[in-house]
């Protein structure tokens, strides 16, 4: 059978057709930075571009050549998505590296990934002073800085300093033209189970993934947008913000370090921010500075929560109180990282608003450009019933087929395992319920850790919740509820039991609770349940049943 060819242009989906893009229809709109300096830095869209050619150019004058790497320690700020553009748009790969990572840790990442580069703000000198020496790839440290912040004594060799760097070039240069599925960045996992593994990105790969996530259906972005990323430009890119908001041209606010709730709501009211996105514990510190200060948003409408599930108590504060929309979302590192979003449909509307509330708990829908399925302990798939729960699977156009360094291919059958228990309803609504480590077995039956943890965060008194499965002699395990409170709360165990009473089935009520000053948590907010489990294996439970 002979095809006909379609008559088309052929041009492949660059990152720096973004930024073009932007400085060319959006050339005048603000890109606005809370800097680690501590004063608010300005500029446009068309600026930016400028200065990130500035930087491909600065990054050739010191030997760059396609394909290295070029590590970040940074904040969110205008530097960093220059960066950002400038790597990846020359042929060279932007690896973010997460500062709040131990540093033995860090510099082992920076190896693997054989940065030749490291670029990192101000205020993480002291930590990259203290790692330099063992960075064995990196050929050049770049503090993104002025000359006057430049320090008088240092460890670091060679030091530079970013800004010279830029301005000692014309930007007179045009990026260069090359195949879409050129690797563009890199992200690490965050490495819970053995050493972090990268996730290796394609031009192709992101660019579609900016397309899906500006959708109506996805987050909504436009050029009327005034975007807040909350979520780090380290964490998995801050979720494609960076190069969605290009794409659609909108104005940009970054927030550097400033992430606590007076500093966050002071610059949404300044900028009048629309839209934002970041994970849970973020806006536990904003509710809590705006409820304390009984204060309103005046121009937010919209935010993505993701990174771990969003109690149903959060969803209905963000949305009762402050009118706020919360759109629900997972992802993972290795879906660059968006895999499914929760927001109604049209059938939907008309229903009661307890009923939209349970679809809005649930992670949702995935865009196109990605597919989903649940199978059981067979890889045999499971029903789309909102009831059978079994492995999550996802394929797509921006999902990882290998991870980098690593000989074995993750996928099984072309779909990739995430480690998320799931079920997915008759509409696509995907809910976890656990991650297949975390689920507890208790006496046959599977009880959800999610479900008991949204619960109790649900509970006036708490803070933060963690329930972990521990050996117990006559179910095989049992729910241990650990939880943090709110400054100046105080319940009691038996006050917390009793909260679940007819909210889930008595035997799936934990057996007993442990009241902590804080819970572990990794570098990117997630709880540390391996941690709490190796803490309480030998826990006694205070009652028999």
């Amino acid at each position: 059978m002979s095809l006909l060819p379609g008559q088309m242009m052929q041009m492949p989906l660059l990152i720096s057709s973004l930024i073009t893009h932007a400085a060319r229809h959006s050339g005048d709109v603000e890109i606005v930075s809370r800097r680690v300096e501590g004063d608010l830095h300005r500029y446009t869209w068309a600026e930016a571009e400028l200065r990130a050619r500035k930087l491909a150019q600065a990054l050739a004058r010191l030997g760059c050549q396609a394909g290295d790497r070029v590590g970040t320690l940074a904040w969110n700020g205008y530097r960093h998505l220059e960066i950002y553009y400038g790597t990846s748009g020359s042929g060279l790969l932007c690896h973010t590296v997460n500062p709040r990572l131990f540093p033995q840790q860090i510099a082992w990442i920076i190896n693997d990934a054989a940065d030749r580069i490291l670029c990192f703000d101000l205020n993480l000198l002291p930590l990259v002073e203290q790692i330099a020496a063992d960075c064995r790839t990196v050929q050049h440290f770049v503090l993104l800085a002025g000359r006057a912040q430049l320090p008088d004594q240092t460890t670091i060799p060679g030091l530079l300093c970013y800004e010279d760097m830029v301005a000692a070039e014309d930007g007179d240069m045009t990026w260069p033209t090359f195949d879409e599925t050129t690797a563009a960045g890199i992200c690490y996992t965050s490495g819970t189970t053995g050493d972090p593994k990268g996730a290796v990105y394609s031009h192709r790969s992101t660019v579609l993934h900016s397309y899906a996530a500006a959708m109506p259906d996805a987050m909504n972005l436009s050029a009327r947008d005034v975007v807040l990323p909350v979520v780090p430009m380290f964490h998995v890119n801050a979720w494609g913000l960076p190069y969605a908001t290009a794409m659609v041209g909108c104005k940009v606010v970054f927030p550097g370090p400033h992430l606590d709730g007076k500093s966050l709501y002071e610059l949404f009211e300044a900028e009048q921010v629309t839209f934002s996105a970041g994970v849970p514990t973020v806006w536990m510190g904003l509710l809590a500075h705006m409820q304390t200060h009984q204060l309103k948003f005046s121009s937010f409408r919209c935010t993505v929560i993701g990174g771990a599930a969003c109690p149903a108590s959060m969803i209905d504060t963000l949305v009762d109180d402050f009118g706020v929309e919360v759109i629900h979302a997972w992802g993972m590192t290795e879906l660059s990282p968006l895999g499914t979003l929760s927001r109604l449909r049209g059938k939907h509307l008309g229903l009661p608003k307890d009923e939209q509330r349970r679809l809005m708990a649930k992670q949702g829908k995935a865009p196109y450009g990605i597919d989903l399925r649940i199978v059981d302990g067979a890889g045999a798939p499971l029903p789309w019933d909102g009831k059978a729960a079994g492995e999550l699977m996802v394929k797509g156009h921006w999902v990882i087929s290998d991870y980098f360094r690593t000989p074995k291919s993750p996928l099984q059958d072309g779909w990739f395992p995430t480690g998320d228990v799931a079920t997915i309803d008759g509409d696509g609504f995907m809910q976890i319920t656990d991650r297949s480590k975390d689920v507890i077995k208790s006496g046959g039956e599977w009880i959800s850790s999610i479900a008991l943890e949204n619960l109790a965060v649900g509970h006036p008194a708490v803070q933060q919740a963690a329930v972990i499965s521990v050996a117990h002699p006559q179910w095989g395990e049992r729910p241990l509820l650990t939880v943090v409170l709110k400054p100046g709360a105080a319940v009691t165990r038996e006050a917390l039991l009793a909260f679940y009473e007819g909210k889930v089935p008595n035997w799936q009520v934990p057996n007993d609770v442990i009241f902590l000053p804080e819970l572990p948590q990794t570098a990117t907010g997630k709880i540390q349940k391996l941690r709490l489990r190796e803490a309480f294996r030998n826990h006694q439970w205070s009652q028999p049943g």
